[in-house]
């Protein structure tokens, strides 16, 4: 129960990668806050910031479903206030909501290019902002970025340039945080090796055939618990791969986390 009395403000946590680190983290003891948009059953996608909630109470800890919308500043403040409010700081912000959009230019609409950036960009800016003043009060401060290692390679530009930079510009935000706040909050990113079965994978980038060769967002979840289970100290400024960082903890069964184990296995993206 390394993390009992904290709490983890967790966005986009009402399924995949968000409610799999919110589960982890609940299981050592965290009280933790669901900062998603979905409210609502859909169709296409799994769970609501209710249901992740019930799931993880039945843990034996405290949760916070909030209705968010990470592209409105004032809906922002509003919900730290909220968990500050509930549980009286924050210790750990986990910035998992992201839109995608894997088109090449001439088919990349405004829209779509504005949502991401609002999403992955100033939403992210945004929730750092509001969350940094109570994350300097926690003894033991991390702020963990679901955003890949900055490579400067033409190869992860060309094939979705607004994607591409609107990851990066989370990373770069990563970047520069840990700067800034050295001593006072631990900023590091966190990526995965393979691709991660979620509803992205089987909605936008590659249905049954791609979700056959991921990982379950277990992995990622254990890689982020042992991430903020660090001193800020000394784990800070980092751009971590949820294989590499496992493999440090000693960890060497990784079939373990395989969606359909036996079967090969596909990076991902910026790997």
């Amino acid at each position: 129960m390394q993390l009992k009395g904290k709490t983890v403000f967790i966005t986009g946590g009402s399924r995949g990668i968000g409610k799999a680190i919110a589960l982890r983290m609940a299981r050592e003891g965290a009280n933790i806050v669901i900062a998603a948009k979905t409210t609502e059953p859909h169709p296409k996608l799994e769970g609501t910031i209710y249901t992740a909630a019930q799931e993880i109470e039945t843990l034996g800890v405290s949760v916070l479903p909030l209705a968010l919308d990470v592209r409105n500043e004032e809906g922002i403040a509003s919900a730290v206030q909220q968990a500050v409010d509930q549980f009286g700081g924050i210790d750990i912000l986990v910035n998992n909501a992201s839109a995608i959009g894997l088109t090449p230019t001439l088919q990349t609409e405004a829209k779509r290019f504005d949502l991401m950036h609002s999403v992955n960009v100033r939403g992210t800016f945004f929730m750092c902002k509001a969350c940094i003043p109570w994350l300097k009060k926690s003894s033991n401060a991390h702020l963990l970025m679901l955003s890949p290692p900055l490579d400067m390679n033409p190869k992860w530009f060309a094939p979705h340039l607004a994607y591409t930079i609107s990851k990066y510009n989370m990373s770069m935000i990563a970047l520069g945080l840990a700067e800034e706040l050295k001593g006072q909050v631990a900023v590091n990113a966190l990526w995965p090796q393979t691709t991660i079965a979620t509803a992205a994978v089987q909605n936008l980038l590659g249905g049954d055939y791609l979700m056959q060769r991921s990982r379950k967002p277990d992995i990622v979840a254990d890689a982020a618990f042992a991430i903020v289970s660090k001193s800020k100290d000394v784990c800070t400024g980092n751009f971590f791969i949820d294989e590499a960082v496992l493999q440090r903890e000693g960890v060497t069964d990784f079939e373990q986390y395989a969606f359909a184990p036996g079967q090969p296995l596909q990076n991902d993206l910026f790997i």
